[in-house]
């Protein structure tokens, strides 16, 4: 009998710690979770390549603001580099490679209650009997930015612009634009099929109706897309040079904008979307819109998936 009571006493010492060091892991989630989260929103802000030094030093502050058992956390192992989607490589890739369509910047933290970190490891209570003092515990997180895979309504401006543009005025190792002599990306013509070594620059979309009318790219102009859409949904370009429409377009903005393989009058699907900063527009006598590429852009209405980074990103999420 009394080897029975002690056996109970075990187990419920045992169930009781055991409970107490899941409830501290869970608190350690989610001070990983929030720092991975805090240091990937910085990953994209400097519009010049991922903010890996940023980035690093967000993720770390933010571990300093949650508590695991009481304890105030400081301590964490923060990491940057390359996250591969399609989980094809495991693990952190290093900031130094090209990055495919599956590869999104990212930051991994990880928190540990563990001797030296954070107070050391967890305190039990009833397991002391048993010669059991303590337990450690840990959490890792990894977080992302990544270009859409999909947008929400009113979240494109409706001109397409043909990929090609991008093999000459995209750099994909930095994920910035192509500099000119003076350092700034150069200026592209878009909205009248101008030819930029042998594919079309852009042209007017209605997106997922076949409209060439100028009220219609009117209307798109002021509210943006009206359905939302994915990388492979077909849009269609339009044709002709619409010289009314120039007087409507905002300058010194940026937007978000479809990119398709080619910019010829016809249903194409979307193979990015891409962020674009209008300078101006000419509506005598050659009609076209100035602008150039931008990085950095956060997609302000409701996006996901994954897509080519062409300056364009969502908010942070979590990956692992």
């Amino acid at each position: 009998m009394l080897f029975a009571l002690c056996m109970t006493l075990a187990v419920g010492a045992l169930a009781v710690d055991i409970g107490h060091l899941i409830l501290a892991r869970t608190e350690l989630q989610t001070d990983a979770d929030a720092s991975a989260l805090s240091g990937a929103a910085y990953l994209l802000t400097l519009g010049s390549g991922p903010n890996w030094s940023g980035a690093h030093d967000a993720a770390a502050q933010a571990v300093t603001l949650n508590s695991s058992d009481g304890i105030r956390l400081k301590d964490a192992a923060i990491a940057t580099g390359y996250w591969n989607l399609a989980r094809t490589l495991l693990g952190l890739q290093s900031q130094s490679i090209t990055p495919g369509i599956n590869d999104a910047p990212a930051v991994q933290s990880t928190v540990a209650r563990a001797k030296g970190s954070n107070g050391g490891p967890i305190n039990f209570f009833l397991a002391r009997v048993l010669g059991i003092n303590s337990g450690a515990a840990s959490a890792s997180a990894v977080a992302i930015v990544a270009a859409p895979g999909y947008v929400a309504p009113g979240a494109l401006f409706p001109v397409a612009i043909g990929r090609c543009i991008y093999n000459q005025y995209w750099n994909a190792q930095t994920g910035t634009p192509v500099v000119d002599s003076t350092g700034k990306p150069p200026q592209v013509e878009i909205g009248n099929s101008l030819t930029y070594g042998g594919c079309e620059a852009g042209q007017w979309t209605s997106f997922q109706t076949n409209n060439n009318d100028v009220p219609t790219v009117r209307g798109l102009i002021a509210n943006g897309n009206d359905t939302s859409l994915r990388i492979g949904d077909s849009i269609w370009i339009q044709s002709g040079i619409k010289n009314t429409i120039y007087s409507s377009v905002p300058w010194n903005v940026d937007v978000l904008v479809p990119v398709v393989d080619a910019a010829t009058s016809d249903a194409h699907p979307i193979v990015a979307f891409a962020a674009f900063h209008i300078d101006s527009a000419n509506g005598a006598s050659d009609k076209y819109i100035v602008g150039h590429f931008i990085a950095g852009y956060k997609v302000a209405s409701v996006g996901g998936g994954v897509g080519p980074y062409y300056g364009a990103y969502i908010p942070p999420r979590l990956a692992y």
